[in-house]
């Protein structure tokens, strides 16, 4: 992940207005987050690699989505929502080809993959819809979760356009509050 440490501020810039035209660019979404998350990606790879589930995790190579997607509750959420993780893994390599950034290798990869899909399982665990106010829900709780300063950027702007007091703003302060109070989603064994 240590390529994947430079601030793009231009970049994140440039791909927020064309989100600004298009709010259901995924894609685009990712190209900001990742442009102005920096370290934070090994900061949260080295807190999961400590924590208790990490080991097994890493060693057997688990794919959170293979094992979730059986599950009845997730299972359901999909075929309701008439999606897969697969749309949000073309939308994360997108966003990797427009920011040149290399695959990641190895351990990392799980940890990508299983952040990646952890997205769909937040908003089925928070009952968040897909819709823009639930992304941006579920946005406010991995950020309470994860501390992306690039998806506090996009809580920010979100913030500034609406306002603190909008239908919007509640729903940011809900996500990160509950964000907060539950436990450290991340390393859990689903």
């Amino acid at each position: 992940m240590a390529a994947r440490n430079r601030f793009r501020p231009l970049v994140a810039y440039r791909a927020m207005r064309t989100l600004r035209e298009n709010p259901d660019d995924t894609a685009g979404a990712i190209v900001v987050i990742a442009a102005l998350s920096g370290n934070s990606g090994k900061r949260l790879f080295n807190r999961f690699r400590r924590s208790l589930n990490a080991e097994r995790i890493l060693r057997e190579k688990r794919d959170l989505y293979d094992l979730l997607a059986d599950g009845r509750t997730i299972g359901q959420w999909f075929v309701r929502e008439h999606i897969g993780a697969q749309g949000l893994a073309q939308a994360s390599q997108a966003a990797n080809q427009r920011l040149k950034l290399p695959p990641a290798a190895g351990e990392e990869q799980v940890f990508s993959t299983r952040l990646l899909n952890l997205h769909d399982v937040f908003h089925v665990v928070s009952g968040y819809d897909r819709d823009l106010r639930g992304e941006i829900a579920v946005l406010a709780l991995t950020f309470a979760q994860t501390l992306n300063p690039g998806i506090g950027y996009l809580l920010f702007d979100a913030l500034r356009s609406e306002g603190w007091n909008s239908e919007t703003g509640r729903l940011i302060r809900q996500g990160y509050q509950r964000g907060r109070k539950a436990t450290w989603l991340v390393d859990l064994d689903w």
